[in-house]
Parts: structure tokens; C-alpha cells; sequence
């Protein structure tokens, strides 16, 4: 029996599900952690992603009860936007700055005065902000010029997996449609706006990736890093992808759903065509299948409601239970703890409006949880206006967040409509293992994904009585927070 592993290399940890090529069954899962950060500097190096990776692999092979020869094919997903740097001999430059670093505002600031937002959204297809690859770029050419010279070869963090693996400088379009000089819809890299807005020293063009379609193999794992891992000579690795990119795959998101990926950022996508007209908010990034997959991501998720729960003296389950105890009318949480994405607002921190002498703990843990759902909401309504059609045919929660029946809730209460879980606990490691099947058996990931879709686990109503849509308080103390924030900034 064939066997493909899935990889999630995310922000935190290195997830790998080990699953029957054929059937899609799940053999065994592992687990291993990244080293923590804090943003504003948000680091982390290659060495310790491959630690993790090993890691992973060796204990999802353990919990399958398989030797780790058994792999046919494997595929990687990962953080998006990170900058990979290596010199002409393959080594790291610097640690890796990762998306949710944002010390590149002020980059940000002046790229933005050099080409306006609608360009570079015209340009890239997504707004600029400091998550993106082309910002960190920015902030290596003001801080370290000299680094910025040694660059040979340019990569986000699956890349680098993809090539640890076979020595192959690959990526695939959803990754590369988001390093913020990549033109989707031209599919080409934009060597001429690293050159204007970044420096014109570096030849960027050759530090390129090539950029592969989604079913186009890698290559094959290199005999040495094969022995290694224990596995065979001729294990195939897939093109890869972005985190959500894979994870849409994974949960089986099809045209006219739209899903709430709860991690520590919070993501809001559906699949769809390239809207005529855009939004300074959404992402137009590529999804795995060949296709569009516009998002919404926010800063600030799942640690919004980690921090609530320690500030409360209890643990996350704890937490649930308050939130869902509280009557409406709790304070309102604008969650930019550590800055905000979308919106666009580097350096803020949260806002925590209308408490009062009665206000209690269910309040608080209420407005935690409703912060961070209203600001993906939010987003969900601008993608909805840009689709041209319903979206809400099937409502998804998905990511570490999606065990919290409170973010459920508030979800389904948000959105009028029920929220479902599917049997996709790592979305993104599960779509990594059906584009690593595709790429083993000469099939398309949206066949094997229609083939693989998972089954519901959850479904969420919305409470009676319950208004969906965005509280006016949580309007008003947005306006208010923005005239604020740009009075200073």
C-alpha cells in the first residue's frame, strides 16, 4: 500500500500525517515545536524548521506503526511570506523573518509613497503591508545592505523544505502570490519592482525560484537527506504550498463556501474567479488546484483569546465556558494586540471599550472571543461583495481554534448561518497529502481532493435571537480608533 506524508510547517510547530495514497485514510500524525517569538520581531532559523520536520516525521511514522520507507510521495506546506536568503553556497544570511514580523512598517511606509496602494494591488494583487516577502526585502536593504548583496537565491518557507529535500529551488503560485512581486494573473516574478523599490544591485532574476504548476513534481528526495530520514530512494516530493492554500484543499472547500481558519492569524477565504474590481483589504493570492483563492488574514487570532484566558486566571476550555455564559452587550475588543493586517494598522495595539463597574469575567472572555470573530467577519463581508455570488452556501471553521465551541458560536451568531468542522483537525498537513497523491498517481489535487472530501464532524447553529452581521459599537469604536490612529500616525 502506497503512503504519502503531508507537512504543515507552521508558525508554531511542524505537523506530518502519514495517509493510505489511495484512500486517503489517516496512518498516524506527529508533532514537534518551533521555537516560540514575539512580534514586533518575529525570527526563526532554517535549522530549527528541519529539526522539527525530522522530528515529526519519525513520530508520525511511530504513531502509524510504519518505517518511515514506506513514504511514496511528500508535499509541504508552510507559513507564507517569510524571507528565505541564501548565499552562493546555499547557507542561510540571517535568521528568517517570518509574516507576523512587522518591523518593516516603516519599509512599508515609504514603499507606499513611492507607488500608492492601488498600484501595487494592481501590480501584485494584494495590498502591501509588512507581512509580505517584498517588505521584509525593503527592511534587509535599510538595516543590512550587506546581507542584501550576498542574496543568490530567494524562497518563503516552504521552498526551503521543498529543497532541503531534493535540492531543487522550486516554489508553486499560491506561495509565490504572496511575497509581493509576483504578478498572478501574468504569472511571472516582478524582478523590475525588487529593482526599483528594494535596490538595484542584486540580480534578482537569477534568485528567482522556478514557479511549478500544481500537480508538477519537485523532483525526488536527495539520496543523502533519503538516508537520513530513512526513507526509500525514490520518494517524489510535490510542488507544495501556502498554509491556507493547502488547507482549503484539505477541508474539501469548494465555490460557495468560505472558511474561518482559526490559528494564530486569523483567515477568512473562499474559492473564486479574479474580480474585475478589488479591495485594498483582500489578498487575490492563487489557490493549489490552479485556480483563485482571495483571503482576508488578520493579525491577531487565537492568541487574542490565550492572553484573555491567562489575564482570567483560567485555561482556554474555561474561557469557552465564560464567553458562552455572557449575556450580550459585553464590552467591545478591537483584537490589534500585536498590530493589525487588515486593516492595515502597524504598531497599533487592542482596544477594550465600554466596561463598566458591573462588567464581569463572562463579559471579558466574551469579548474576546467576539473581537477576533467580528474582525474576521469584517473581512468576510468585503469578500462577499467582491465574489459576484453567495458564499455562505456552507460556513467552515477550521485550524486550532475550530475545537472552541465559543468561536463556533460566535461565528455561526456573525455570519446567520451554521458553522461546520469537517474531519480535517490539520487541514493544511491533509491537503498536503492529496497534492502528494495527485503528484504520485498523475491525478489533479481537485480530483483527489473531491475523491478525499471529509466528512462533517460539527455543525453549529446560530443562537435565537442572536442579530448577524457587525455590532454598530464595534463600527463606531473602529471609526473612532482609525481617526485616532492616523491623527498620529
Amino acid at each position: 500500500m502506497p503512503v504519502v506524508a503531508g507537512v504543515d510547517s507552521s508558525t508554531q510547530s511542524c505537523t506530518v500525517e502519514l495517509r493510505d495514497a489511495d484512500s486517503g485514510v489517516l496512518l498516524g500524525t506527529g508533532r514537534a515545536p518551533h521555537p516560540p517569538t514575539t512580534p514586533p520581531v518575529s525570527e526563526q532559523h532554517t535549522a530549527h524548521w528541519w529539526d522539527a520536520f525530522r522530528r515529526a516525521l519519525a513520530l508520525a511514522c511511530s504513531d502509524a506503526g510504519r518505517d518511515a520507507s514506506c513514504i511514496s510521495a511528500i508535499s509541504v506546506g508552510a507559513q507564507c511570506h517569510g524571507l528565505v536568503a541564501l548565499d552562493d553556497a546555499d547557507r542561510e544570511i540571517r535568521a528568517v523573518k517570518l509574516w507576523n514580523d512587522t518591523t518593516s512598517a516603516p519599509d512599508v511606509e515609504r514603499l507606499l509613497a513611492e507607488r500608492g496602494q492601488e498600484s501595487w494591488v494592481e501590480e501584485v494583487l494584494l495590498p502591501l503591508n509588512p507581512a509580505l516577502t517584498i517588505a521584509k526585502l525593503a527592511w534587509v536593504a535599510r538595516n543590512e545592505p550587506e546581507n542584501l548583496l550576498r542574496i543568490r537565491r530567494l524562497m518563503v518557507p516552504h521552498d526551503w523544505l521543498t529543497f532541503a529535500l531534493t535540492g531543487a529551488h522550486v516554489t508553486d503560485r499560491s506561495d509565490a502570490s504572496g511575497t509581493g512581486f509576483y504578478s498572478a494573473d501574468q504569472g511571472r516574478f516582478r524582478a523590475d519592482l525588487l529593482a526599483t523599490h528594494v535596490s538595484d544591485a542584486v540580480d534578482w532574476e537569477s534568485a528567482f525560484p522556478t514557479v511549478l504548476g500544481p500537480e508538477a513534481p519537485a523532483g525526488r528526495v536527495l539520496p543523502a537527506v533519503a538516508a537520513e530520514l530513512g526513507l526509500g530512494d525514490s520518494v517524489v516530493v510535490g510542488p507544495g504550498g501556502g498554509d491556507q492554500h493547502l488547507a482549503a484543499v484539505g477541508m474539501g472547500l469548494a465555490r460557495g463556501e468560505v472558511a474561518f481558519s482559526l490559528g494564530t492569524s486569523g483567515v477568512v477565504f473562499t474559492p473564486a474567479d479574479l474580480p474585475a474590481r478589488r479591495s485594498w483589504s483582500v489578498d487575490y493570492v492563487c489557490d493549489t488546484t490552479g485556480g483563485y483563492l482571495p483571503l482576508v488574514c488578520t493579525l491577531n487570532c487565537t492568541k487574542v483569546t490565550d492572553r484573555f484566558a491567562h489575564l482570567l486566571g483560567t485555561d482556554l476550555d474555561g474561557l469557552d465556558q465564560l464567553a458562552l455564559a455572557a449575556a450580550p452587550g459585553a464590552p467591545v475588543l478591537l483584537a490589534y494586540l500585536d498590530g493589525e493586517r487588515s486593516p492595515m494598522r502597524p504598531g497599533s495595539a487592542g482596544v477594550l471599550a465600554g466596561l463598566r463597574s458591573d462588567t464581569s469575567r463572562e463579559d471579558l472572555a466574551r469579548a474576546a472571543y467576539d473581537g477576533v470573530v467580528q474582525g474576521m467577519v469584517r473581512g468576510m463581508q468585503t469578500l462577499q461583495e467582491l465574489a459576484g455570488e453567495p458564499i455562505t452556501r456552507r460556513v467552515l471553521a477550521v485550524g486550532g481554534g475550530a475545537r472552541s465551541l465559543a468561536y463556533r458560536q460566535f461565528i455561526a451568531d456573525r455570519c446567520g448561518q451554521a458553522v461546520t468542522t469537517v474531519d480535517a483537525p490539520e487541514a493544511t498537513a491533509r491537503g498536503a497529502c492529496v497534492q502528494a497523491s495527485a503528484v504520485l498517481h498523475g491525478a489533479s489535487v481537485a480530483q483527489v481532493r473531491d475523491l478525499w472530501r471529509p466528512a462533517t464532524v460539527s455543525t453549529v447553529e446560530p443562537r435565537p435571537g442572536t442579530d448577524a452581521g457587525l455590532d454598530a459599537s464595534f463600527l463606531e469604536l473602529s471609526g473612532a480608533f482609525d481617526h485616532w490612529y492616523f491623527a498620529r500616525h
